[in-house]
């Protein structure tokens, strides 16, 4: 089967909404890419056109990236390209999915900090909300080790080998 593998850049836009199923844990979220273009006449930078992608990670990338990413943080997501199309109130609706293989944040944006959890510890999608921020984590809700800058945050992961 010939997949098609895109690499975006771009913020996520939504929370990230981590759930146990049959096949493993998945978490999803939307995802927003803006292309940017120098505009000379301007003799500055314009936006263009946003792509709104629904991003979907299994297993241990699902559990690592509801613990680590928070809506506004600047990723770089690689995966599968899916795009489908469904009827919504008699009207067709295309719909652009990534299914993907790794996540990161995008360092020329910022600072991160990578976190090794040591085996047998709880995964971080198990955790409670008071145990992530014991554990110095959160999601950006101004809780335990967020700065609520946008600056690097000790959040917990998970790292299966």
């Amino acid at each position: 089967m010939n997949d098609t593998m895109v690499t975006v850049v771009g913020n996520v836009a939504t929370s990230v909404d981590y759930r146990d199923t049959a096949m493993g844990g998945v978490a999803k979220f939307r995802f927003a890419a803006t292309a940017r273009r120098w505009d000379r006449e301007k003799a500055g930078w314009v936006d263009g056109h946003t792509s709104f992608y629904t991003v979907s990670a299994w297993r241990a990338l699902g559990a690592n990236l509801a613990a680590s990413v928070s809506v506004g943080d600047p990723l770089v997501v690689h995966g599968r390209l899916r795009v489908r199309e469904e009827d919504w109130d008699g009207q067709r609706r295309t719909f652009v999915d990534i299914d993907a293989s790794a996540v990161g944040h995008d360092l020329t944006r910022g600072t991160s900090a990578f976190r090794r959890v040591m085996k047998g510890e709880p995964r971080p999608a198990d955790r409670s909300d008071a145990e992530r921020e014991v554990a110095g984590g959160g999601a950006g809700d101004g809780g335990a080790g967020d700065d609520g800058g946008g600056g690097a945050v000790d959040r917990p992961v998970e790292l299966v080998l």
